[in-house]
């Protein structure tokens, strides 16, 4: 592939609700450039796009796929992002290293829940935006009320550029409200506009006029004094507004027919800004904050914002350079690693296909395959260079299941085929927990993690089962309490003998164990004082209510007895562990249950189910505030309630709620709630 300067790249995001059609509008634009022999559908898995497994079989995006398309001397990459919720982490990623998104709409289903996702992204990310209204073709499509209900949903400036000529089944063709000129069928046949749309082109100029005017002084003054504006002045003014955010521009057409598809490529070109427009880009540069230029000729600085792991290729790693240039066979620093890595072969992706580069300029987008220690987020740049550009902020995982391997040769190979799956998807998380011995996965909801489930078979041959995960309580004490324990073993030779006296209290919580030692007189040699708290160790990981590991305890040992002969370091153990569990089952025990701050963001209508939920879930509510429309409620709410809150989210607000959770600390689990706590413990035991 041609080598491209920076002016004459345009990096842009597809982003919409799952079945807007951002694949099919990737895969018409891939094919207006003669790239691709045919037109590829989602139905039957022949997109360039959707080529992962996972996407074939449920006709659905789950990644990010790169889609460069050589268009008028210039180079998009097109980065089609996945619509469904789990899979945000994805988009995310893409507009870190785009210059702008378009957000595709359903003409028939207008706004929908992924949309406003997308929207809340861009406007989070503060990066321009332009919307293409598609399936103009499609029965009971309507361009108007798809617009107005933009207008209605948003707070935006939408400013229709393209009105479509017919719709539905008499979808023929695209009108260009700057030129007044018509693009018909899929080659843009140009042509005048219809004679019964200059009304509404007409109108639809005037506004555009205006937006575009209020872009510039010189431009308003001008409008003010009742002079034409020319057709460039328009586009100029257009793209000033555009960049700085104050106005949408509106496209329409038909990605499966190929209506409006070149139209709006060329758009692109004129409204989106270049990686050269979209300068400086900020970074820290020797440990301070700084910005980089996005000069070619500077100093190499790329973001690696996307990792595949393929079990043959090995590790694909997907970056985009913010400056200098990146070449085949070269050396670059992994500055978060501190390590070298070499590019061997750098390759641009369209879809899966590797197509081979010599050089990659600041503000393209490329690949290198067997990178030894990148991943995702990871800065590479020129040795002796300390820049490190601020990788995607991920959210935290929401959902989580305790996965288990099948068999033997699974439990061999899972640790490695996890770290690997993280590597690719960095929104997912993965640990063993000792204190409720389990392994668990964590991601963004259930079909996350199932498609995560899946891949771990299908990509590394590792089976496992899924359940629900236990909560990781803590055991502790909400009083003072003494005992002792006098071990005495007599087994013919020499015996066995320790006597420990001890006292428990609560302790720091963020600790397991404070062992102090007020033995005075000789009582007990001070020679057994490790071997008592070795013993009391022997409990702490195990608990003594229920098997969760206990915490916050201060235990001090003030006498005992010794034996001259048979007292030894077994003896003090075993007197010291029975000694500690007798008097913490005096002390008040008590369990701690993890105590997560949830802030959740629901459409108004939603705030009363929303709040009376969060009230049969034990949730202390902290605040609520409304945003443009929106209620974010912010409380604090036990672990155990959330478990697959993310599930329930969904079903109360149809798929419009979002929230995102922060653990804060341990809390003493109600009274009522312990015994069944301890029930389940002694089930479990009985049944293993």
């Amino acid at each position: 592939m041609k080598v491209y300067s920076s002016d004459k790249i345009r990096n842009i995001s597809l982003l919409g609700h799952s079945g807007s059609g951002k694949t099919i509008l990737a895969e018409a634009m891939i094919h207006a450039t003669g790239a691709t022999n045919r037109m590829g559908r989602v139905e039957d898995g022949s997109t360039v796009s959707d080529w992962d497994e996972e996407e074939i079989k449920r006709s659905q995006s789950i990644n990010t796929s790169l889609i460069p398309c050589e268009w008028d001397g210039h180079k998009i990459n097109v980065l089609d992002t996945p619509g469904y919720p789990d899979f945000i982490g994805d988009v995310i990623s893409a507009l870190r290293v785009s210059e702008a998104g378009m957000i595709v709409l359903d003409a028939v289903s207008g706004v929908e829940v992924g949309t406003e996702l997308a929207w809340q992204q861009l406007v989070q990310e503060n990066k321009p935006r332009m919307i293409f209204i598609n399936k103009m073709d499609r029965d009971n499509a309507n361009f108007q009320r798809a617009l107005d209900a933009l207008k209605e949903t948003f707070d935006g400036n939408f400013v229709p550029v393209l009105l479509p000529i017919g719709a539905e089944h008499d979808f023929k063709g695209v009108a260009s409200v700057i030129r007044g000129r018509a693009y018909m069928g899929s080659d843009a046949k140009q042509e005048d506009a219809p004679a019964d749309m200059q009304d509404a082109l007409e109108e639809a100029h005037l506004m555009l006029v205006e937006a575009a005017a209020e872009s510039d002084d010189e431009l308003l003054m001008k409008y003010l004094e009742g002079e034409e504006l020319t057709s460039d002045e328009v586009f100029n003014g257009l793209k000033s507004a555009f960049l700085a955010g104050d106005v949408v521009p509106v496209l329409c057409g038909s990605a499966a027919k190929e209506i409006g598809i070149r139209t709006a490529m060329n758009l692109i070109l004129a409204l989106a800004p270049s990686p050269v427009e979209g300068a400086p880009y900020p970074a820290i540069i020797d440990n301070e904050e700084g910005e980089l230029p996005g000069d070619p000729d500077g100093p190499t600085a790329a973001l690696v914002f996307k990792t595949i792991a393929d079990p043959y290729v090995g590790r694909i790693t997907l970056f985009r350079v913010f400056n200098g240039t990146v070449k085949t066979d070269s050396r670059l620093y992994n500055v978060n690693k501190n390590s070298e890595e070499r590019l061997g072969h750098v390759f641009t992706l369209r879809g899966k296909e590797q197509i081979k580069v010599d050089l990659v300029p600041a503000g393209d987008i490329a690949a290198a395959a067997k990178l030894n220690v990148t991943a995702t987020g990871d800065t590479l740049a020129d040795k002796g260079v300390n820049i490190v550009l601020p990788p995607p902020q991920l959210p935290n995982p929401l959902y989580a299941v305790a996965i288990k391997p099948v068999s033997q040769a699974d439990s061999a190979k899972i640790g490695s085929a996890l770290s690997r799956l993280v590597e690719e998807d960095p929104t997912l998380r993965w640990y063993n927990d000792s204190s409720i011995r389990q392994m668990i996965l964590m991601g963004m909801g259930d079909v996350h993690i199932t498609i995560a489930v899946n891949r771990l078979k299908s990509k590394f041959g590792v089976n496992v089962t899924t359940d629900m995960p236990k909560v990781p309580y803590r055991e502790t004490v909400s009083r003072t309490a003494s005992a002792s324990h006098r071990h005495k073993k007599q087994t013919g030779g020499a015996g066995q003998f320790g006597e420990v006296h001890m006292r428990v209290e609560p302790g720091e919580q963020d600790q397991d164990l404070e062992y102090v030692w007020e033995v005075f007189g000789g009582a007990i040699s001070s020679t057994f004082k490790p071997s008592i708290e070795k013993g009391i160790r022997q409990v702490l990981k195990g608990g003594v209510l229920a098997g969760y590991p206990v915490v916050g305890v201060k235990v001090a040992v003030y006498d005992g007895k010794e034996h001259p002969v048979d007292s030894k370091d077994i003896a003090f153990q075993v007197a010291g562990r029975e000694a500690f569990k007798k008097a913490f089952q005096e002390a008040g025990p008590i369990f701690l249950e993890p105590i997560y701050k949830v802030e959740v963001t629901v459409p108004e209508e939603y705030m009363g189910d929303i709040l009376s939920d969060l009230n049969t879930r034990r949730a202390r509510v902290q605040g609520m505030d409304t945003v443009r429309g929106k209620s974010i409620i912010t409380a604090e709410v036990p672990y155990a309630e959330l478990l697959r809150y993310a599930n329930d989210l969904r079903s109360i607000t149809q798929g419009r709620g979002i929230y995102s959770i922060e653990f804060l600390r341990y809390e003493p689990v109600p009274q009522h709630l312990a015994q069944a706590i301890i029930d389940e413990a002694k089930r479990e035991k009985e049944d293993e």
